[in-house]
């Protein structure tokens, strides 16, 4: 059961959580509309579980933060026991904002952790090679995890406000559709824990962006802030919502989060309610080999 500290949004049951800690892993959101699929294993980590300090405490999943290398590489450790996975089963992003997608296969095993990355600015990777755990880090962006049961293919984005602006998510389904043939009707998609629309407040120069991409969405998107002139509060997850709809997610195959990262700091990493003092929590999503039929 999910911890009853969680704030929610709502009551709408999206999520389990695992406890792991005694076979000396980490506790696990999961989305309840992808442990339907016997085909994935996947999970967001929290703050718990970990062995990192200070600002960083517990599970911080970020080496680029200032964080001891050693606490990572533990925490690591100890989300792949979680994940039924080793750490060469690992690739991880280079996350810069964009909407650059690569597609993963066994040479990129341990990247980001064994391995130096070889490659740069990639918010989303995709595969169909069983054992491959596709990671993604956030700390009020949005988790996007994609799984195609028809063809045996997974994805995992990350879309804060320039990469939702910009369609991640249908891009996304895009580099899955011309990699393995994936069609947006057979894929299951979720949108994972990040900022909500009261808590994020942006620009007028953001917002007029969103209005300039949604504009059938404007007053859902973007909601004036009172007595803040220029000052708008943006809805991430209703706009990542219509990216994947209008991509051609079906609803029933379609997962949004109710949990915000600003209004949870104790449980999830939120860059907002901590002024830019965090670490990082992950999504994660891997193909089970003995499992796929």
């Amino acid at each position: 059961m999910i911890q009853e500290d969680f704030i929610f949004t709502d009551k709408r049951p999206v999520y389990r959580m695992t406890d792991s800690s005694a076979e000396g892993g980490v506790p696990l959101l999961k989305f309840r509309l992808f442990e339907q699929l016997p085909m994935l294993t996947h999970g967001i980590t929290t703050r718990a579980g970990g062995v990192s300090q200070g600002m960083y405490a517990t599970l911080n999943l970020s080496y680029t933060r200032g964080d001891d290398k050693s606490a990572v590489d533990e925490n690591f450790l100890r989300t792949a026991i979680s994940l039924d996975a080793s750490l060469s089963d690992f690739v991880l992003t280079d996350q810069t904002h964009t909407t650059n997608i690569r597609t993963v296969t066994r040479a990129d095993s341990g990247k980001g952790i064994l391995k130096e990355l070889d490659y740069k600015d990639i918010d989303g990777l995709i595969t169909n090679e069983p054992g491959m755990v596709l990671s993604a880090y956030f700390a009020d962006c949005v988790p996007l995890l994609f799984a195609d049961p028809v063809h045996h293919a997974i994805g995992v984005s990350h879309s804060g406000w320039r990469g939702t602006v910009a369609r991640m998510g249908r891009e996304t389904i895009r580099a899955m559709h011309q990699a393995y043939g994936s069609r947006p009707q057979d894929l299951y998609a979720a949108i994972g824990p990040s900022i909500c629309q009261s808590c994020y407040e942006v620009s007028e120069d953001v917002a007029e962006q969103f209005c300039a991409e949604f504009p059938q969405h404007v007053q859902a998107l973007c909601s004036p802030v009172p007595g803040a002139n220029g000052k708008f509060q943006l809805d991430l997850w209703t706009a990542n919502q219509i990216v994947l709809k209008e991509a051609g997610i079906l609803d029933d195959h379609l997962a949004v989060t109710n949990l915000c990262t600003c209004c949870n700091p104790k449980f999830l990493f939120s860059h907002r309610a901590s002024k830019g003092r965090r670490g990082n929590f992950g999504a994660f999503i891997k193909l089970n080999p003995q499992k796929i039929l």
